[in-house]
Formats: structure tokens, sequence, C-alpha cells
């Protein structure tokens, strides 16, 4: 989501050059955001401080006289490099009695800016700006070469009926839907005569595996079960090959809505309301329990009934409707082409 600020950025600055310091594991998305001049790794952990590791990156960075900074995450310890870069101009939001540390302290008001792309992009105008109305969505682009020879590796071809399910989730089971649901699902769109191939960490390997214990014997050849197999690069390139993508709420989300990808998102013990799929064509899914939204990891009360209870026939509505308006979008463009 960050993508949509840098949009902005290059908008705003004839000529820009953006530099983004990041963990290394964002690196093959940065490669693949055209705004992006180069990115810098950030190799510290989740929640490491290292005083000593941040000053140093921060003095290293002086001899490159940065016109501005932009801190995005809330925390005292991320606007210590720039700080320590003596980056003329620090822009970020109030948070952790950080504001020595920013010379631009924004306070948030939550209300006017509810979405975090909103809250990204805002940095990029002034504190007394409206907020802005029609964020950028973020777009990652793909080589055809490299997607080529991705799907070489894997032995898969670039088709057009093929459809990604990420059934996984690292923030933890109460966002993940059943095995036995997606295993509905699954079955639908390949009696449909759809490929399906999943994606995910290796934590999800086990998981693709109990939803295609429940998959019609007949139709295994029809599915590849591609999680923990793959980089983040080579999932991107995949993910551009199919026709559409199934998720629970996760990052492989996102990047599907990246990638301009019909989706659909099944949410658990979260809600769209702050991260929300920033694609075009979206279905959203989800139950009216009392007890949801929790943003709990595990449920709390053991039952999982947000999950349990969102039955497959909704998902596999959705996909008919997505997959329909899809076809009916790319019928008229070729008309249109035709007729030119």
């Amino acid at each position: 989501m960050a993508q949509s600020l840098f949009k902005v950025l290059f908008q705003q600055h004839e000529n820009a050059e953006i530099t983004v310091i990041a963990p290394p594991f964002t690196q093959p998305l940065l490669a693949r955001m055209p705004e992006v001049n180069e990115s810098l790794t950030l190799d510290l952990a989740h929640g490491e401080l290292n005083l000593k590791k941040r000053w140093r990156l921060g003095k290293e960075l002086v001899s490159r006289s940065f016109d501005h900074a932009y801190v995005l995450p809330n925390s005292f310890k991320s606007a210590l490099i720039p700080f320590h870069a003596g980056i003329t101009q620090r822009t970020g939001w109030s948070g952790e009695l950080r504001w020595p540390l920013l010379t631009d302290t924004r306070q948030l008001d939550k209300c006017k800016y509810p979405l975090m792309v909103q809250r990204f992009v805002a940095l990029a105008y002034p504190p007394d700006a409206a907020p802005p109305i029609d964020c950028p969505k973020p777009r990652l682009t793909v080589e055809s070469l490299r997607q080529t020879e991705t799907l070489r590796a894997f032995g898969l071809q670039n088709r057009s009926r093929v459809i990604g399910i990420c059934p996984g989730a690292e923030f933890g089971p109460a966002k993940q839907w059943p095995a036995e649901h997606y295993a509905e699902l699954v079955n639908d769109l390949l009696d449909k005569g759809r490929e399906v191939w999943f994606f995910g960490s290796p934590k999800d390997a086990l998981m693709v595996e109990s939803i295609l214990a429940d998959v019609e014997p007949s139709l295994l050849a029809r599915c590849r079960n591609l999680a923990g197999r793959t980089s983040l690069g080579q999932a991107i390139d995949l993910l551009a090959a199919t026709e559409a993508v199934v998720s629970n709420d996760s990052g492989l989300m996102h990047i599907a809505a990246a990638l301009k990808k019909p989706v659909i998102v099944i949410y658990g013990s979260t809600t769209p309301d702050f991260t929300p799929p920033l694609a075009d064509r979206v279905k959203l899914l989800s139950t009216e329990v009392e007890c949801r939204p929790c943003f709990e990891r595990t449920c709390p009360f053991g039952h999982l009934r947000c999950l349990k209870e969102l039955r497959p026939e909704l998902a596999i509505d959705a996909a008919a409707e997505l997959l329909e308006a899809a076809n009916v979008s790319t019928e008229a463009t070729e008309t249109r082409l035709r007729m030119l």
C-alpha cells in the first residue's frame, strides 16, 4: 500500500528519485514498483531496536543528501535512520513520543483517514489539505520473459483458466477458512474446467494438503501445490498468470489486487475497513456472527463460527459472478479492437 504514496510523490515531483528502506522480504515487491529507483535493505528483526545499527545506517546515508523522508511506521525506532541521516524534511504521523525526530509531525484523525492507504498518501500533502478522495491503487509490474522462465521452472503454462488459491494466514487460524470449505470451492472450479494453483509459505503446505485430500481424485491432475515452493518473486509472476484469486485476508491477497486480478477475500476475525484489497473487481465475504470482528489470532471462544458458518456456496457464487464479469469485459474489449 505504500506504493500509492510513491505514485503521488512521483506525480508531484518531476524527475523524482525515490529510495525505499525496507525489510529484506519486501525487495521482490519494490523491484516491481516502477516508481522506486532504489531499495535499501533494513536487515533488522521485527521489533528489534538496535540503536547502533540504525545510527550507522543513518550516517551512511548522510552523503546521499536526500531532500525528504517519509516515515510510514508509527514507531520511535523507525524515525531514527532519517534523523541520523540529517535529512532536512522528515514527515510522519505522531506516535511513541518521536516528535523530536521529525520536522513535520502530523496528528492523525482516524475518522478523516480511515484507511491505511489514505494515511500514507496524506503525508504527500500539506497537513491542512483535504483528505485524498481517490488514492492511486498499487500496481505491480511483471516482465514477460521472467514470468515465462518462472512458468517453465514449475512446468506450468500461461493459460487463462487458472484460479489462484491462497489458503494460508500468517496472522493466525482466526483468519483461515476451513480446508473442507476450500475443497468444496476447488471441486466446483475444477468441475467447470478450471485449473487451480495453490500459493503460500512453507507453513501453508499442510493446509493445502488437507484441501487436496478432499478433492475429487479424478480432478487432482489439474491442481498444483506451490505453497512453500516459490520465492515471493516467483509467486508474483505466477499469480499474474491466473484468471482470478481466492484468498484469506493476507499479504498474497494484496499482491493479487496489485496485479489487477479479480479477488475474492474471506474474512474471519478481521474486516476490510482498514486495509481492503485495492483492486477494481472484488468480492468481500464474511458472516454476521455477533463476536466478529475480534481481530484475534485465535478464536477467543474456540468455535470459529465466523469462518465455519461462511458457507462454500457464497464463494462459489462470488467466483461465478466475478469470472462472468471478467469474460464480458474481455469480449467487449475484443469487439472494440475488431471494430478498430
